[in-house]
């Protein structure tokens, strides 16, 4: 089985070449060292680990899964000494602030290396990431006491963290929760400090218990005794497993009851989570708890589209390793390795096809991915309030796109690199089949798929009259009005063109059926959202040929001339889709909404 290799190339020419992070990361505020030597020199570093720590361990873990012992859960083996690792070398403080003892490197840089260890290991690095994200949301909401309190561990890594929405009766309607809070009187370690007792069960808790930190901590959503019913009424609490009573940790009323046994990503633990009158900390303001805790959901969003594109780089990888190992058959025009007793199967247009179809959706993704986080920490650092303000509505725009677009093809690309291997891909012998079984719930959590169409559709579309859609649509039609006279690009800006005309026309027609009856968005937000995510890798791919092309005749010829190669083949082979999904979501809600319910 070939082992993955961290795809630091593509990576260096996604953030470096074509979107100059060297000038405009370092140029934000705090990122002044993040230059290329120094980011390139830490992913060179974590792609180790990825390659000779984590992957290793991907295999046995998802064999071995989790148990829970006693109340405990237990990881797979080898889980434990990995994470002591990275807590170790400061990774899991990779962008957390220097003044909690982080390294203040931006979010790019996590990006970059979250695509490797998801690739390398999905189940492991969830226990990392969900940990980043309740310091992030923390950081961004919580007082300064509750901040002294928790972020510090978080960011040395002796403590992890959760986050806890969804509960038996509510998923993604979170108006439903029913968890309580009620504040906690008198004096002492759990009274007069702004504590609460919380009471409750969330179910569905990635990495909700395990054996890797000290301590466990929980963000949850809980409703106050004077809540106002639905999602007006929902408050943040954040919840230790263990609480620090005179400077020892004693329990807190926390428990796991049960963990789920699923489909894939079986070395993280899904647990069902029980809250005892567990002393917690409310996090901004009472009734105001989905404003921190969507900083937490969007940051997952965008991590789980990395997911997607990660599981299909790893998934590629074996596919083509396999492609030109197995020999089968001759090529069609004629035996392209006579000296063989058969050709391998690269040569073959169908595994072709399939190969072609995983890198273009890969490298279209590490793209979008790109601009997204880029987005982030200009949002977050810039010191221009308006350029925060252009790259907050990019980010908040691209969220849906990198989550449901990335994770619907990157599931894709997984079964086709698992059809290329043939029966070989079925087994475990070839890792592939995980990966595909591993993918398949990045289309449900966070949000399944369908929400993020509606949250495109309903919500991002029409805010402020339509100004996140222009932070997409002006620099595209400047790029395509630039390049339009540029006859080596017409190849790519034509089709790239069409696309995008689509999209409008779709998007004008949204704006107008969907403001008349509501369900004929609902019908279309799911055709719609992939038609944007192909125009937007259209544009992205147009961009990527153009400093291809400029770069074509030096000393790394042939990854340019394969870049070119593949943007070519999205813009005949891929963007057409465009024209169906154009076709099907003009079609309207009728056929869907009028079948009787009694026929189903």
């Amino acid at each position: 089985m070939a082992g993955y290799k961290a795809p630091l190339r593509d990576l260096r020419f996604v953030y470096y070449e074509l979107f100059d992070a060297e000038t405009e990361l370092t140029a934000l505020p705090g990122c002044e060292e993040a230059t290329e030597d120094l980011v390139m020199a830490v992913l060179e570093e974590m792609g180790k680990i990825c390659e000779e720590v984590l992957e290793p361990l991907n295999a046995t873990g998802d064999e071995e899964g989790c148990r829970l012992e006693d109340g405990q859960v237990k990881t797979p083996k080898g889980f434990a000494e990995a994470f002591r690792l990275l807590q170790e070398g400061g990774w899991l403080g990779l962008s957390g602030r220097p003044e909690y003892g982080g390294q203040g490197m931006p979010s790019t840089l996590l990006s970059m290396a979250g695509e490797m260890m998801c690739a390398a290991n999905l189940s492991f690095t969830m226990y990392v990431t969900l940990t980043e994200g309740a310091y992030h949301a923390l950081d961004l909401h919580a007082s300064d006491a509750v901040k002294e309190r928790f972020i510090p561990k978080l960011v040395e890594g002796v403590w992890a963290g959760t986050m806890c929405l969804t509960e038996p009766q509510c998923g993604t309607d979170l108006g439903l929760v029913r968890t309580k809070a009620v504040p906690v009187e008198g004096e002492g370690a759990d009274g007069g400090d702004g504590s609460y007792h919380v009471t409750g069960n969330k179910i569905f808790i990635s990495a909700g218990d395990h054996d890797m930190t000290e301590n466990i901590v929980h963000l949850v959503l809980a409703r106050l005794p004077d809540a106002p019913p639905g999602i007006k009424g929902i408050s943040l609490f954040v919840i230790p497993k263990l609480r620090d009573e005179g400077g020892e940790l004693v329990p807190n009323g926390v428990s796991c009851s049960s963990i789920e046994h699923k489909m894939g990503i079986k070395g993280s633990s899904t647990c069902s989570i029980n809250f005892d009158d567990s002393v917690g900390y409310l996090v901004g303001e009472p009734h105001k708890g989905m404003r921190a805790m969507f900083t937490f959901m969007n940051s997952a969003r965008l991590h789980v589209g990395v997911q997607g594109l990660a599981l299909a780089e790893a998934s590629y990888q074996k596919a083509v390793a396999f492609a030109r190992e197995r020999l089968q058959g001759r090529s069609l025009t004629g035996a392209k390795y006579p000296d063989l007793e058969a050709d391998p199967i690269l040569v073959h247009p169908d595994v072709r096809k399939n190969l072609l179809t995983a890198r273009a959706f890969i490298e279209g993704a590490r793209a979008l991915t790109a601009w997204a986080a880029m987005a982030i920490d200009h949002e977050e650092k810039h010191p221009d309030a308006e350029r925060r303000t252009e790259a907050d509505d990019l980010a908040s725009l691209l969220t849906p796109v990198v989550k449901a677009f990335q994770t619907d093809l990157g599931f894709e690309a997984a079964n086709l690199a698992l059809q290329v291997c043939g029966g070989y891909g079925y087994v475990r012998e070839y890792g592939i089949e995980q990966h595909v079984r591993d993918a398949r719930i990045t289309q449900i959590y966070e949000g399944t798929n369908g929400i993020q169409a509606l949250d495109l559709v309903g919500r991002k579309l029409p805010a402020h009259m339509g100004r996140y859609l222009r932070r997409f649509f002006h620099p595209v039609q400047r790029f395509l009005t630039a390049e339009s006279q540029v006859a080596e690009m017409q190849e790519f800006v034509a089709p790239t063109a069409k696309a995008f005309e689509r999209l409008q026309r779709a998007t004008a027609w949204l704006a107008q059926e969907g403001m008349k009856n509501p369900d004929q968005a609902g019908a279309a937000a799911t055709d719609y959202l992939h038609l944007f995510g192909y125009t937007a890798f259209a544009y992205l791919w147009a961009r990527m040929a153009k400093v291809a092309m400029a770069k074509r005749d030096g000393d790394d010829a042939a990854f340019y001339e394969a870049k070119i190669a593949t943007a070519r083949f999205f813009m005949q082979r891929m963007l057409p889709k465009t024209g169906a999904l154009f076709a099907t979501l003009m079609a309207g809600s009728e056929a869907v909404m009028a079948f009787p319910d009694a026929g189903f």
